[in-house]
């Protein structure tokens, strides 16, 4: 069947209708992420969300990039419903945790980074998050200043 005749509503092969393909956002959003759009992620992030409401992972991602776009009230508030969703997210503990020490939240901070620590992610690239969440917990606990997760958070 030519183009022109699909695009006025032809019929696909054997007489069935054409169904028209749904975009894989979430795959669109991750990659536009990788070319550091973020904006344009958080769009198709968001486009995602509307084809899985809820889905702890995209909350977590849309947090992320919400956090490398400066806006992290709106980061917070997904990385809080990712953990809504899912309470044993070891990237939305590890976000969160880091963007409330930047909020000088230091108690509840420390609750995320010990939830984080207590479930860690696996993979050769885990130990760089392991460690430093580890050496912000001693910062905490010894009262020193901790040092912002410049770049870090929710990594």
């Amino acid at each position: 069947m030519g183009l022109f005749r699909r695009l006025l509503g032809g019929r696909a092969a054997a007489g069935e209708p054409i169904k028209p393909q749904r975009l894989d956002y979430l795959n669109e959003a991750m990659a536009l992420e990788r070319q550091g759009d973020f904006d344009a992620a958080i769009t198709s992030y968001r486009l995602a969300l509307r084809d899985l409401p809820g889905e702890p992972r995209i909350l977590q991602n849309l947090a992320i990039a919400f956090s490398r776009t400066g806006k992290l009230d709106d980061a917070m508030r997904h990385y809080r419903k990712a953990l809504e969703a899912d309470p044993t997210l070891a990237g939305a503990h590890y976000g969160l945790g880091f963007l409330l020490m930047r909020r000088g939240e230091l108690r509840e901070a420390a609750r995320h980074l010990k939830a984080f620590l207590a479930n860690p992610p696996r993979g050769t690239e885990a130990q760089r998050w392991i460690e430093h969440a580890e050496q912000a917990l001693r910062e905490l606990d010894v009262g020193a200043p901790p040092q912002a997760a410049a770049g870090m958070e929710g990594a």
